[in-house]
């Protein structure tokens, strides 16, 4: 599904992702575990085309993000922490545009619109613009109530369990540690530690484990 091979990149002569290798598998929720400036935002965003690398090759579905950038997002989705919506549209015409990028029928899109807009309690506030929503209804994670947390969640095992994958990055390692098949910890740019969740932490938490090798050296 997705293959990270020996990735580096650089910001002038800083390394900011240092011959970095993972891959996920379908079907996996693999987090990305690391302290602020340690290379995650950098390898997300050149797995999704969005930042060039000096070395290595990143793979969606086989095909190489380098050299099939467009095919590779077409195949793909990414969800910032901080994410820039065109505020001026509604949140019915943003999520029509997505569609429309995607080339996702109308049947099918009216179905997922209604499906999830139902579900996190957001259809009675499509027709207002994006501008006037709350933080935790245009954000994943960081700003949920305890209830729509839980239902992301269930959906994101939901579409993991169809094989689909899920490559995320988070700063709330119980989040992680419940939610997780696999984790990589990475330290200044160097993968430092992955595998199973319980391979990682083993008889401790993953706090634990992320405190003490944020400690090494």
């Amino acid at each position: 599904m997705l293959k990270i091979e020996h990735l580096t990149k650089k910001y002038g002569e800083k390394k900011a992702v240092d011959d970095l290798s993972l891959q996920i598998k379908p079907g996996e929720i693999y987090g990305f575990i690391g302290h602020n400036g340690a290379g995650k935002t950098t390898t997300l965003k050149s797995c999704c085309g969005i930042l060039q690398f000096e070395s290595g090759d990143i793979f969606i579905d086989g095909i190489s993000v380098k050299e099939n950038p467009i095919d590779c997002k077409r195949k793909l989705a990414y969800i910032p922490d901080n994410p820039d919506l065109y505020e001026f549209m509604t949140g019915i015409q943003y999520l029509n545009f997505v569609a429309d990028i995607f080339g996702v029928g109308a049947a099918d899109r009216k179905y997922r619109i209604r499906r999830y807009a139902d579900a996190f309690e957001l259809t009675a506030d499509l027709a207002q613009p994006i501008s006037a929503f709350s933080h935790g209804m245009d954000e994943p994670f960081v700003g949920l109530d305890p209830k729509a947390s839980h239902l992301l969640k269930s959906i994101m095992r939901d579409l993991c369990g169809k094989g689909s994958a899920i490559f995320f990055s988070t700063h709330v390692l119980e989040v992680a540690e419940k939610l997780c098949d696999k984790v990589a910890i990475i330290k200044g740019g160097k993968l430092v530690r992955s595998g199973t969740m319980e391979e990682v932490k083993g008889d401790t938490s993953l706090e634990d484990v992320f405190l003490e090798l944020e400690g090494e050296g």
